[in-house]
């Protein structure tokens, strides 16, 4: 069923936004009418620089063909560098980061928000090129007291707070290199931003509430460990490894995801999901592996990660520049589809006025 999504990139009509959208209840207020989440596939072209927005709605099992226009540029490869609560990033060449909501699917396509950040500053021994991933501390940087986070890859981690007048760049360096290639993510229920160590042994901790910039470090003991064969721990120790902070904002739990991919050669190197394991974090510092995570579904994607109830239950939805599935945690099932992906993004459920 899933993989009959993939097949219908070039089938269906254009429909409205809204109308397309089915909607979802706020358990956060019953006055809050929410979009379910999606996942961004593609833009067929309409003109010379824009496409209409091609997406797959998680409640739906087929691909939903937007009258909403984007700029083609954000479907190349590079076009952008990540995105969180339905906000993408571009990097521009003179060192400007730009938010847009273009890829929202319910942000209107007549009056674009474009959110240029500072020219960033790079740290000596470090670099402002190449990004790891953005994160967010609310839904919108047009919010006062909203934080975007730059992780790069290598030792440089980047605060701004985009809605002040005299906004700048915050430029913290890393000592650790287990920091180096690992994504940031915000606590909402810590109000800090955490970086998973790689191996996800460590998780990094920063408060920008205080001066201190220096991370609070917490170490995870790993518990109830799934017996695997030889074989099995061989694959896996082979494979390239990430490690992926996410919250379930519904049941105030944090899951530690360790996504195991192999390289596959098909005229060009691939990574393919062979394994994916689920740990729930406490306040003691245990990640107790699990294959149960209830009603929650988590969507893990080049976007940052999100944790929402009742869409695909017990279940991890992954999503790459080159493949995309999900991953049912009870049987350790992985269902997916290789393509290749411009902009791998799921987005998480947007209110609606």
């Amino acid at each position: 069923m899933f993989l009959s999504r993939l097949t219908r990139l070039c089938h269906g009509k254009p429909v409205l936004i809204r109308s397309s959208l089915r909607l979802l209840s706020n358990s956060c207020s019953s006055s809050l009418l929410q979009t379910p989440p999606c996942s961004i596939i593609c833009a067929h072209p309409c003109g010379k620089d824009l496409g209409k927005l091609v997406i797959i709605n998680a409640t739906e099992d087929c691909c939903t063909y937007l009258e909403k226009k984007v700029p083609l540029e954000l479907m190349k490869e590079m076009g952008t560098i990540g995105s969180s609560h339905g906000w993408v990033a571009t990097l521009k060449d003179d060192g400007i980061v730009c938010l847009q909501d273009d890829l929202n699917p319910v942000a209107s396509d007549s009056y674009p928000k474009r959110i240029p950040l500072p020219p960033l500053v790079t740290l000596p021994h470090c670099q402002t090129q190449i990004v790891t991933n953005i994160a967010m501390s609310s839904s919108s940087p047009e919010e006062e007291d909203c934080v975007v986070a730059i992780k790069f890859l290598g030792a440089q981690l980047s605060f701004c707070r985009p809605a002040q007048s005299n906004s700048e760049w915050t430029n913290i360096r890393i000592q650790n290199p287990c920091f180096f290639s690992s994504p940031v993510m915000f606590s909402k229920k810590d109000d800090t931003f955490r970086i998973p160590g790689s191996g996800g042994h460590l998780i990094g901790s920063w408060d920008l509430r205080t001066d201190n910039h220096n991370p609070k470090i917490q170490r995870l003991r790993f518990k109830n460990l799934p017996k695997m064969s030889k074989t099995k721990e061989e694959l896996l120790d082979s494979c390239f490894k990430s490690e992926h902070l996410v919250e379930s904002r519904t049941t105030d739990e944090t899951f530690l995801v360790k996504w195991y991919r192999e390289a596959c050669w098909r005229g060009m190197t691939k990574l393919k999901t062979k394994a994916l394991m689920v740990f729930k974090l406490d306040e003691q510092g245990n990640a107790v592996y699990t294959n149960d995570i209830g009603d929650l579904c988590i969507f893990l994607s080049k976007s940052e990660p999100f944790c929402v109830p009742d869409i695909d239950s017990n279940c991890v939805k992954i999503f790459d520049g080159d493949e995309m599935g999900l991953v049912y945690l009870p049987q350790s099932s992985i269902t997916c589809g290789n393509d290749t992906f411009p902009a791998p993004y799921h987005i998480p459920p947007q209110n609606i006025d």
